[in-house]
């Protein structure tokens, strides 16, 4: 995981009673349904799931047995993304569940925390060389050519993008029908793959994925989105084209 978002806070929960004694571990991202936390040795990151509908933030927590399905469903959905884009591109997942403060189970998902990983939006494209940048590029040109032989072949893809928030509260705000606008703006506009949140640049110069996240929308949600995600893959294949033949930084603005 990048640490360029925000300022850490320290949150405290007993969902993270089986990874930290004391309960408190720091808040160093957030997803379009997760928060992102890493543990006091900095060797995990520990994700929490939960959905926003309708502006409402609604906890992924239930009975035991719900949880675990849940975690299974994380797990299933993990591997199937992990079958698309290959041993190179991903990291390994480890699903727990644990009980929250409400009393309520809920799974977990925990990966290695890749601190000297830089999130593809935090790179500088002008200070690579051009071993780099080839290096680079073939390798989101493979996640793009798997991306849509996965497509054509199951009708669905893994999330190469992501998008970011500051908090629950604002990840809230962003999720309601209000914002809707922007999001689209955001989606189709702003967020080409070279201002990717879910792909990050390693030192040893492996592009790897760190969202395995499910889709929660419907049938028709899905195919409308998958269908626009790939007729987008033309605007990134020019990008890549443009800005890592010629050093350039994407002209096209990111979104935070």
């Amino acid at each position: 995981m990048s640490s360029t978002y925000l300022e850490p806070t320290i949150i405290k929960n007993s969902l993270f009673a089986p990874l930290d004694e004391d309960l408190h571990l720091v808040r160093i991202a957030g997803g379009n349904e997760t928060e992102v936390y890493a543990t006091d040795d900095e060797r995990y990151v520990v994700k929490v799931k939960s959905n926003s509908e309708d502006g409402e933030e609604v906890t992924l927590a239930g009975t035991l047995v719900e949880a675990q399905a849940e975690a299974q469903h994380l797990k299933a959905t993990a591997e199937r993304i992990v079958h698309c884009i290959g041993p190179q591109h991903q990291i390994p997942n480890y699903f727990i569940v644990a009980q929250n403060d409400t009393g309520y189970c809920q799974p977990v998902v925990v990966q290695p925390y890749y601190r000297d990983a830089k999130a593809l939006f935090d790179i500088d494209y002008k200070t690579l060389t051009r071993d780099e940048k080839c290096q680079l590029r073939n390798q989101l040109l493979d996640l793009i050519g798997r991306s849509v032989r996965t497509f054509f072949r199951e009708g669905w893809m893994p999330d190469l993008y992501g998008r970011t928030s500051s908090s629950k509260s604002e990840r809230t705000r962003l999720s309601g029908w209000t914002m809707l606008p922007w999001r689209l703006w955001s989606f189709l506009v702003q967020r080409n793959l070279l201002c990717s949140h879910n792909l990050m640049w390693t030192p040893d110069g492996r592009v790897i994925l760190v969202d395995y996240d499910p889709m929660h929308q419907g049938q028709l949600y899905q195919w409308v989105y998958f269908h626009v995600r790939l007729a987008l893959f033309v605007r990134d294949l020019v990008v890549l084209g443009v800005v890592l033949g010629n050093g350039q930084k994407s002209s096209v603005p990111p979104s935070r």
